[in-house]
């Protein structure tokens, strides 16, 4: 029996959309940008939908309008745009204005990383771990997978306040049980290893799962950790897994060494006082106009599976 492969854009929206059937309070806005599970909720709840147009701005303004009137709203857009193309109206509007006037606004960024690989770099989001973590307020989820996904209309609606989800745009098959997913702790040990950790967020915890395989073929075995939580995972528990490895390999398609994954794990290290050595794995600050695969755009940016696995053979060697 194959694995199905899913989008997270369209198993959120699906169990969103069953979850505005059974409640009156859920608002959903997008900014141009649709799918056809999102064209049935649509056609269902036309009063609990706008489409801003291509106006993230507003979109922005929109919502934080109707979260101060009671609802729990989602806004949904491509991930670079939904971020940085209305940054100042997500930090009055959203994270400033939710200290005087609680509200439950998610935002959804569809194109983590170089998902839309073919598009470049306008479509490419390599700062966003960045910039919403940075935001007083904001919650930053960065799922691996589908399962992790469809878990999160419900915990949204829980747990309320500011939350940004990045999610990948390519389909792609299960790595968790929805069991091993506690978004209060973060993150999951997937494997463990002997003397290298490789802690991923996002797609890249697809390349940590490839690497533990093929790195057992030579004798070398990787621990491999999802983090997915990204603004506050539980630190306690995440620094005693950390204290087994003297290498932790961090893992993001991102920009690194400016306040994305490896700098939350740095101030883990810090605040914690581990040994551990920590070797940032991302895009260093640059832009590449490569067009191609995903595995192409990696590989230009030097942080393709074979740079990786160089950089273990030389830990190990070491």
């Amino acid at each position: 029996m194959s694995i199905p492969l899913k989008t997270m854009r369209d198993v959120f929206i699906e169990k969103l959309h069953g979850l505005m059937r059974e409640r009156d309070d859920i608002f959903f806005l997008t900014a141009d940008f649709g799918s056809p599970k999102l064209d049935a909720m649509i056609e269902e709840f036309p009063d609990n939908f706008i489409n801003v147009g291509i106006s993230e701005q507003n979109l922005i303004n929109v919502s934080a309008g109707l979260a101060i009137e009671g609802w729990n709203v989602y806004a949904y857009a491509i991930a670079p745009f939904i971020t940085m193309r209305c940054y100042e109206q997500i930090r009055v509007n959203l994270s400033l204005l939710s200290l005087e006037r609680p509200m439950n606004v998610t935002l959804i960024g569809v194109g983590a990383g170089v998902s839309y690989d073919v598009s470049g770099p306008t479509h490419h989001c390599l700062e966003d771990i960045t910039l919403m973590r940075l935001l007083p307020g904001f919650t930053v989820l960065s799922p691996s997978d589908y399962v992790t996904a469809e878990m999160l209309p419900e915990y949204s609606l829980r747990e309320k306040g500011l939350k940004y989800l990045r999610f990948d745009s390519k389909p792609h098959s299960p790595i968790h049980n929805a069991g091993d997913i506690d978004f209060k702790k973060g993150f999951v040990e997937l494997k463990y290893g002997e003397k290298i950790l490789l802690l991923a967020t996002g797609y890249m915890v697809f390349v940590a799962l490839q690497l533990h395989e093929q790195l057992l073929q030579v004798g070398i075995k990787t621990g491999v950790l999802d983090i997915y939580e990204l603004s506050n995972p539980d630190n306690e528990n995440l620094s005693g897994i950390m204290e087994k490895y003297p290498h932790i390999i961090s893992m993001e398609e991102g920009i690194i060494g400016r306040g994305g994954l490896d700098s939350l794990l740095s101030e883990i290290i810090r605040l914690h006082k581990l040994d551990s050595l920590l070797h940032p794995v991302g895009i260093k600050n640059e832009y590449s106009f490569a067009i191609g695969s995903r595995n192409f755009i990696h590989n230009s940016y030097g942080f393709g599976i074979e740079h990786i696995k160089e950089l273990i053979m030389s830990i190990v060697r070491s």
